[in-house]
């Protein structure tokens, strides 16, 4: 059953096109998620369906007797009314029928009343209905349905909406970001919370693990063109592969064959015969074939990073309380090169606070923290840029000098830094202001690279990027040589990119964790209860040695180990890219020379790292 059809619509701003003539429709059952890159038109589709915006032309189509509920970037809530009222302003029958209710055990005096309501419990079979909407509300942390909505954070109004929306029960369910501003368990839960409710989804998520879970079809705006994916993430990622493959295979034939059907109409010929008429008429659709590879903007990441002495960062008994709430407890860590540390908790369990401890930002009531004197800090904070009024894009840039050092003693104007992050040179001069959330992220993390920080800390760097800069940056992270500190919600970043954990537990607890989020996962679910009951790291050394896979080996070793086997991989691959260009034949002999030895010298690390970690493996009990 077809519940709604987007038929034909184009849409322009000025000279500028997001998209002309796309079609496509959302049936009853499918889960469908909407790809493309910040800035090419997803909130737009999203606004013209909800018909917060109107196309230039085409139209939406939407079946009669199907109701929709639009979850926004920016929640639409009364201020004065509180979270149990919020809710039932929505015009949900049953929830009208549980609010008489809730209303007539307020006073029960009036028996009448009571009884009156109680039967509308009974008739609308609202009594279970109950029971779900509240434990909605729980599972997203909003628990004191007293609360008024001007008294929550911004994150608590976005869980709301949410949480409003559920409860609800649409029809068709659209989500803009829904797993912004929810910790990890709120993201699996509403996983599971998909996967078994039969409610029709269109969404558009960066959360690469929520589209695989959650989402049967894919949905791709790729330079105004419109493809669709009858599978989840892992499905379109090869497809997708597959697709651009042929499509440039296409296009290297229509080259060829241009060059042919030119030299021909370059000799003038005479369109006198029905047969050179049609060949001049079939160069132009040649002429356009040739011309339309794939033009591919890559946001393209450099840094200059300051020398790293032996002394990185030392915390010593670091403890943080406010209040009656306490934060970091007795917390002792010595940062060590190439550490890559993962931070994940429950929101509130003090993630940010810890940051702003480790950076001198806010003080620490006991304990300190001592930095190398070689250590440079990039910070990159959920609270982003804060420009000046009128401040244009390029004039963030230029704060920090009107030519910015690369490596190797080579230096890039500001405008050139910017079109490396997407920004071109209209866009440079732009106000600041009128930047899109994914935009406003991108400038600021060029802002925090072009520092040449040694230590990265990174606080939720994922929100609002989309994918293709997401897979830009974990590449960049993968190869970056300094100490890095990434907190996320976003799991699939994560396992990508840090190879151990602290994990917040709250009143605080902090659990050193050797693996990344999905080792973490699977060893939480495969636990005991006893087991899950983990020592802090600040009192009773890391007692997950004696269940861990690596049992036998030194916390140091365990590290070791876990970093030989990503860095043999990571050599397998540069190994084969060279074994491919040697059988593709095309290297000059000056280029074979240098290839060989390069490949040598990988087979030769390749060998040496194995023969370690067998060493490392013998010792594995």
């Amino acid at each position: 059953m077809n519940y709604l059809s987007v038929e034909n619509i184009s849409k322009s701003f000025g000279e500028r096109t997001l998209f002309d003539n796309i079609s496509f429709g959302i049936n009853k059952d499918q889960k469908i998620a909407f790809i493309a890159k910040n800035g090419t038109g997803k909130t737009t589709i999203m606004n013209i369906i909800n018909g917060i915006d109107e196309p230039d032309t085409g139209k939406i189509v939407i079946r009669k007797d199907i109701k929709m509920a639009f979850l926004s970037q920016v929640p639409d809530l009364q201020d004065e009314l509180t979270i149990e009222e919020s809710v039932f302003a929505s015009d949900n029958p049953v929830l009208k029928v549980i609010e008489e209710y809730e209303k007539a055990l307020e006073n029960p005096e009036d028996e009448e009343a009571y009884q009156k309501a109680f039967d509308k419990m009974d008739q609308h079979n609202a009594w279970d209905f109950e029971t779900q909407f509240k434990q909605i509300l729980f599972k997203l942390k909003l628990e004191d349905f007293k609360l008024k909505v001007k008294s929550l954070s911004g994150g608590q109004k976005k869980r709301l909406s949410l949480a409003i929306i559920l409860i609800s029960r649409p029809d068709l369910l659209i989500l803009d970001e829904p797993t912004n501003h929810l910790d990890l368990e709120m993201i699996e839960w509403l996983e599971s919370y998909f996967a078994k409710e039969n409610i029709t989804l269109f969404m558009v998520t960066h959360d690469r693990f929520f589209l695989e879970r959650v989402c049967n079809e894919i949905i791709e705006l790729d330079n105004g063109k419109l493809y669709q994916y009858k599978g989840n993430y892992s499905y379109y990622l090869e497809k997708k592969e597959q697709r651009i493959a042929s499509e440039n295979a296409s296009i290297d034939k229509a080259q060829n064959l241009f060059v042919k059907e030119l030299d021909w109409m370059r000799r003038q010929p005479k369109a006198r015969t029905t047969k050179s008429k049609s060949r001049q008429d079939d160069f132009y659709v040649i002429k356009e074939k040739a011309e339309s590879r794939r033009r591919e903007n890559v946001v393209e990441l450099e840094i200059n990073m300051e020398r790293m002495g032996s002394k990185i960062i030392e915390l010593h008994k670091l403890t943080k309380k406010f209040k009656d709430k306490v934060i970091v407890d007795n917390f002792s860590f010595d940062f060590q090169r190439g550490e890559r540390i993962g931070i994940i908790g429950k929101n509130g369990t003090g993630k940010s606070t810890f940051l702003n401890l480790l950076t001198g930002t806010i003080a620490a009531d006991s304990g300190k923290v001592v930095v190398g004197d070689t250590i440079k800090i990039g910070y990159y904070t959920q609270s982003g840029i804060n420009p000046k009024p009128g401040q244009k894009v390029i004039d963030i840039i230029k704060e920090y000098g009107e030519y910015i050092p690369l490596m190797k003693g080579r230096t890039i104007s500001a405008g050139q830094l910017l079109e490396r992050f997407l920004f071109d040179r209209k866009k440079q001069h732009d106000y600041v202001e009128k930047l899109s959330g994914g935009e406003l992220k991108r400038l600021y993390l060029c802002t925090v690279l072009i520092q040449n920080p040694n230590f990265l800390i990174l606080d939720e760097p994922t929100n609002d990027l989309d994918i293709v800069t997401l897979n830009v940056l974990e590449s960049f992270l993968l190869d970056y040589p300094g100490c890095l500190i990434v907190v996320s919600h976003d799991r699939y970043f994560m396992d990508k990119i840090v190879d151990h954990l602290f994990v917040f537990r709250g009143q605080g607890e902090i659990e050193d964790f050797p693996g990344n989020y999905s080792d973490f996962r699977a060893y939480e679910d495969s636990a005991e209860p006893t087991k899950k009951e983990l020592t802090s790291v600040s009192t009773e050394k890391n007692s997950w040695k004696q269940q861990n896979t690596t049992a036998g080996l030194s916390f140091n070793e365990q590290k070791e180990y876990q970093k030989i086997e990503r860095e043999i991989k990571d050599l397998e691959i540069e190994k084969a890219k060279i074994e491919q260009l040697f059988s593709e034949g095309n290297l000059s002999d000056a280029d074979i020379d240098k290839k060989a030895k390069e490949l040598q010298q990988i087979i030769e690390k390749i060998e040496s790292k194995e023969e370690r970690w067998f060493e490392l493996s013998a010792k594995i009990m």
